[in-house]
């Protein structure tokens, strides 16, 4: 699938410059959510302008910013397709940024896995550390949103009321939030090619 052009210019750059330290597991949400909260803000200064030209509505505002959350997502799991820009570099910013964040969830790994129960559930998950980056994702998808729409319009809303579950779903509040603090979208869970066909449609 070829990467719509928001995702070229993901801001995610820092992610490729974490260090190796022992508060590792929070430098990561602290990682992530910055990366999150300037592409949040890269979009919203980026599409205003074209939602002024082309009269788009605040609720496509939400369905950008859930795009590259969903992306954000697909990088930090180890699913991201996008094989970035080819340059001459020996080691490419995609592979950079997965080296690094293999290197980070080994050490959560090791610390994780010295309970049975955790042993358990993560002990044959080596090298790439899918099951423990997925539930990561999983923990911390709430927190990272927050900081994707930190900037988002007042007036914004997401397309589809998805807020609170169950057969009486209610609608985003503004802000692209829910009122309970619930992320209003599921594109995380979606392929990333399955999304990138969509957004190219």
């Amino acid at each position: 699938a070829c990467a719509p052009y928001r995702r070229l210019h993901l801001c995610d750059y820092n992610l490729e410059k974490m260090g190796r330290t022992s508060t590792t597991k929070h430098d990561l949400l602290a990682e992530v959510c910055m990366a999150a909260k300037y592409e949040g803000g890269s979009i919203k200064t980026h599409y205003t302008p074209h939602q002024h030209k082309y009269g788009d509505s605040d609720s496509q505002i939400c369905t950008v910013l859930a795009r590259s959350f969903a992306d954000i997502g697909d990088i930090v799991r180890g699913k991201d397709l996008y094989l970035g820009d080819k340059k001459k570099s020996k080691m490419k910013p995609k592979e950079k940024k997965e080296q690094k964040l293999k290197e980070i969830f080994k050490k959560i790994h090791s610390e994780v896995t010295t309970n049975g129960e955790l042993q358990k559930r993560y002990g044959s998950d080596k090298e790439n550390y899918y099951q423990l980056r997925e539930d990561w994702w999983t923990a911390n998808r709430e927190t990272v949103w927050k900081a994707m729409t930190c900037e988002a319009p007042e007036s914004a809303s997401y397309f589809r009321k998805t807020c609170d579950g169950g057969e009486n779903p209610t609608a985003t509040q503004g802000n692209c939030k829910c009122i309970n603090g619930d992320v209003p979208t599921y594109f995380d869970y979606v392929p990333q090619y399955l999304r990138w066909f969509e957004e190219w449609a």
